[in-house]
């Protein structure tokens, strides 16, 4: 009887052995991951990212090395592609030569300007010299040149109407414009009741 009890003692404790090995494997890795898991996510999204970014350069390579001929036929995409900035390139170059010229004439006219007044200074020194009245002289003189200088001409507003009537005053009460409205602030002093 021995016999078979030690055997059944030796059957369960290699049963108990499996089972404890494997308990004592799993308690291990289930401490490894809890201590280090996030260490271990990192990594693993790291080894991923370089696969990925070593594989997409391969591919690069071994297309620049052999197709290096092809690379002067353009595709239709690419040749569209150039066409608009052409396109684009040649309208930019056509405003700018637009800009130039109006800052050319805007130029031109401030220099016929500034010599004008120049003129008029001159003009007005010499009256001055000579003893003449110089403003009549002056104004007509700068009536002339905006009436050659503008093709429109602005007339001065006459017709204005005031916006109340002169006999306003907001501080009056009544009267002017005040109409109907006459409040009164309240009695002071304590309320009624209690």
């Amino acid at each position: 009887m021995e016999a078979e009890s030690d055997a059944a003692n030796i059957k369960s404790e290699e049963a108990n052995l499996e089972n404890q090995d494997l308990s004592f494997l799993q308690a291990t890795v289930s401490a490894f991951l809890s201590e280090n898991g996030w260490y271990l996510l990192i990594l693993g999204v790291g080894v991923y990212l370089l696969i990925q970014h070593l594989s997409k350069k391969r591919p690069n390579q071994d297309q620049n090395s052999t197709s290096a001929a092809s690379q002067v036929v353009l595709s239709p995409d690419a040749m569209s592609v150039v066409r608009r900035q052409e396109a684009l390139e040649a309208s930019r170059r056509k405003m700018q030569a637009e800009l130039d010229a109006k800052a050319a004439e805007f130029k031109e006219k401030q220099q016929r300007v500034e010599e004008e007044k120049r003129r008029q200074k001159i003009e007005m020194w010499e009256s001055i010299q000579e003893g003449k009245s110089y403003k009549g002289n002056v104004k007509l003189a700068q009536n002339t040149d905006e009436a050659a200088g503008s093709s429109t001409v602005l007339k001065p507003k006459t017709d204005k109407k005031p916006l109340r009537s002169s006999g306003y005053n907001p501080l009056s009460g009544g009267g002017g414009g005040g109409g109907t409205c006459s409040w009164r602030p309240g009695r002071r002093g304590p309320s009624a009741g209690g």
